[in-house]
This record gives structure tokens, sequence and C-alpha cells, in this order.
């Protein structure tokens, strides 16, 4: 545990130092907005493109992986859904309180830190996670309020926003270089992994900086979401990757460690942009990533030498 404490412990240090930052006004919001633009448009997008290019499709689908994983979020997604409209809540608030509860930091820190911390042959699993969370979940809630409020749903205009994402195409386009067996030039193959390189910190600075504007509201409700999804989530993962579906033990352990992550950026841009609920989602991604810092750490520590034993 010591050990990957301290593994741990730079990546979420920059959070800290990004927050601090903001904190002190030595960065402002606009240089903020900057950052996560340039990280989630190019770094990051560089790197899921090295990533998948050398990979190929059959090495990241795998049906019992895919089944484990929606199977898994259905369940706890449905209960965050119930939760709240057990307390009257809107239909649409509903859809944004269950969207916390399985949708994770994969991007902006799944990514870089476990694919750090457990290896290369983790790329694979964390991008199909990755493409599960923003094709099936965020599409299911854009439709969802779409309909709500238009009295029809709209696929369309959801899969023109997911062919916009820069992280579903910079993945489809890596896996389509891929597939045709051809070497990169060595100067494209630095310029990504340049780019690339800048993705980890870039991102994680960036994620503690946006966390400084951010207030904590509703701590009861928010303290659940933040339950949810950092507790909650990941044990609903690994029963379902490793007594239900079973799963390859490290593609399970990759999955239980990247279910354990923070409510992710993007539901609040999702809240922000149709005004539901955003304090509330806000204040479930401060509490979620200040505790995952301990729950994180944990869940890593016992899949690379517990149960599973990750190598």
């Amino acid at each position: 545990m010591d050990e990957i404490f301290f593994r741990t412990l730079p990546f979420f240090a920059v959070v800290g130092l990004g927050y601090l930052a903001a904190r002190a006004r030595f960065i402002s919001a606009e240089a903020t907005a900057g950052l996560t633009r340039f990280v989630f448009y190019f770094a990051l997008s560089a790197m899921l493109f090295r990533f998948a290019a050398s990979l190929s499709v059959g090495e990241i689908f795998d049906l019992p992986f895919v089944l484990a994983y929606l199977s898994a979020c259905a369940v706890v997604y449905a209960l965050a859904f119930a939760v709240a409209l057990m307390r009257r809540t809107g239909t649409a608030e509903a859809a944004i309180e269950a969207q916390c509860a399985v949708i994770g930091n994969t991007g902006f820190l799944g990514v870089p830190m476990l694919v750090a911390l457990l290896g290369p042959e983790a790329a694979g699993p964390i991008l199909l996670l990755l493409a599960l969370d923003l094709i099936v979940f965020s599409s299911l809630f854009t439709l969802v309020v779409t309909a709500l409020r238009e009295g029809r749903m709209r696929p369309a205009g959801v899969l023109a926003g997911l062919v916009g994402n820069p992280m579903i195409a910079s993945m489809a386009l890596g896996l389509a270089f891929g597939a045709t067996g051809w070497t990169m030039p060595a100067p494209a193959a630095d310029f990504l992994t340049m780019l690339g390189a800048a993705a980890t910190p870039g991102a994680l600075f960036a994620i503690g900086a946006s966390l400084a504007g951010r207030s904590a509201e509703r701590l009861a409700v928010a303290s659940w979401l933040a339950f949810a999804k950092i507790v909650l989530h990941p044990v609903a993962v690994a029963v379902a990757a490793l007594w239900v579906f079973d799963v390859d033990p490290f593609a399970a352990g990759v999955m239980i460690a990247a279910s354990a992550l923070p409510v992710a950026g993007n539901v609040y841009i999702l809240a922000a942009s149709y005004g539901i609920a955003p304090q509330r989602v806000s204040s479930a991604i401060l509490i979620s990533t200040a505790a995952s810092i301990v729950t994180v750490t944990w869940v890593i520590a016992e899949i690379t030498g517990g149960v599973l034993g990750t190598p």
C-alpha cells in the first residue's frame, strides 16, 4: 500500500499544484480554460491516437469485458436514478445524478495515470472504457434530456456530437491507421510522442485548477453521489467482472481501477450546458476527487498486489 501511495502521490500532487495556483489567482479561469482546451483537443488526442494506432480492434474489444462493465454501470445508474426520484427530483436531475454515479474521469486522469501505473498493456482496456462512457452513457443522457424537453429524441444530434468529440475521433483514426499496417514515419511518431507527453501534466494541472472554482454545496446529496461513484461503482464492476462474466484478471483490474476514478468533469459540462443541477455536480466532482486520493490508491494497491495479483 505504501509503495502504491508513493507512486500515485505525484499524480495527485500535480492536481494539488493546479488547485493552489488557481486559488492563489496565479492562474486565471481563462488560462485554465485554455489549458483544458489544449489538453482536450491536442495533447490527449495525440496520446489516444498513439495508443490506438498500436492496437487492433480485436485487441481492444472483448465482449465479456463490455457486458461486465455495462451491466455494473446499469445497476449503479439505476440505483442513483431511483434514489434521486425518491427525493422527488425531476427526471432530468435524476439523469444527471446517475451520470455522476457512473462516469469517471477516465480521459484526463485515468488514461495517463493508469497506463503509467499498470503498464502500456492497460491502454486497450482503458480506451474501451472511455469509448463506452462517451458513446453509451453520454449519449443516453443527451437523448433523455432532449426527449423530455422537445418531446422526441434526436439521434442525429447525438451522432454529430460523438463524431465531433476529439477523444472519439482520435481513437477511431488511430485504429484506422493501425489497421493499414503502415509504419508511422519517425518525425510523425516523435511529434505525437512529444505532444502526447504534455497530456499527463497538463490534464492533471487543469483538473486541479478547475476544482479551485468549485464550492461544496448540498453536501448530503453530493457526498452520496461521490460515494456511489468511488465506492459503489468499483464494487459493482468487481462483482460483474470477477464473478459474473469471468473477465481476464488483468483487464478486470484495469476496469475496477478506472471505475474508482472520481466524477468526470464532462458531467459538469453536460449539467451546465443544459442547466441541470450544475452546482450539485460540481460539488460531487470536488468531493469525489479529494476522496479518491485514498480510494484510488487503495484500489490500485489491491489489484496490483491483492486478489488479482496484477503485475
